[in-house]
């Protein structure tokens, strides 16, 4: 199980949001790339990155930060956060130099896109399912659907994701500990790595992902907030 500190931008600095409400914006960290290098520095070979400004506005806006991450790390650095075009994957993977993007609100609005994606790119491609109640939400979490978040997740690995990323909305940086059943249920159901997010608080929520047999565990306010040691958690890596 891969562990994925995480990183995620507003105005270009590291924050964290509770249950996806912008609002509750904290910044947590004064500079992308050094709390990027210290990760590294702990051991960490993988991180997970959001353009949450992105998100908001469907195209890049912290991109120059996640490319001073990408070049001044040697960390395997996903991006994900208004990735929405074939022309912005392109740039994220050859210019800004990430070595994955996440589609998230496309692959719910236009799945016939997100799916010609992941033939093009491969495994320069994951999914990113954010769900609330079990149902899919986009747009930086405030567009919410009637689409099951499973069915989404079976539809985007049958047609070929390697990799889908699911957060629970209402856990996320919460610290209540991730959906254990959900994630579960995904990972029976997708033939695809599931990777897990939102709600992790301590060490036993890692063994317990681990038990459960998830590709990856992304961790954000339980490393800034002290109840995750993130060299702890490397161990189960």
């Amino acid at each position: 199980m891969i562990i994925l500190p995480a990183i995620d931008l507003r105005d270009g600095k590291p924050v964290r949001l509770t249950k996806g409400d912008f609002a509750t914006t904290e910044q947590v960290a004064d500079d992308a790339l050094d709390t990027a290098r210290a990760f590294e520095r702990a051991g960490a070979t993988h991180l997970h990155m959001v353009d949450l400004d992105g998100a908001l506005a469907g195209a890049p806006v912290n991109d120059a930060v996640v490319r001073d991450v990408a070049h001044g790390t040697g960390l395997f650095v996903e991006i994900g956060g208004g990735i929405r075009t074939a022309e912005t994957i392109d740039y994220y993977l050859n210019d800004v130099g990430v070595s994955r993007v996440i589609l998230g609100s496309v692959a719910l609005n236009d799945p016939v896109f997100a799916k010609g994606m992941i033939e093009k790119y491969g495994a320069g491609v994951a999914i990113g399912i954010d769900a609330r109640d079990g149902k899919v939400s986009g747009g930086g979490w405030l567009d919410d659907s009637d689409v099951d978040f499973i069915e989404l997740a079976i539809a985007m690995a049958d047609a070929g994701a390697q990799a889908i990323i699911y957060t629970d909305i209402s856990r996320d940086g919460m610290l209540s500990g991730p959906d254990l059943a959900g994630l579960a249920k995904l990972k029976a159901a997708a033939g695809a790595d599931i990777v897990a997010s939102g709600g992790i608080a301590g060490i036993e929520d890692i063994k317990a992902l681990a038990e459960i047999g998830v590709a990856g565990a992304i961790c954000g306010k339980s490393i800034y907030k002290g109840t995750l040691s993130l060299t702890e958690a490397l161990a189960f890596q």
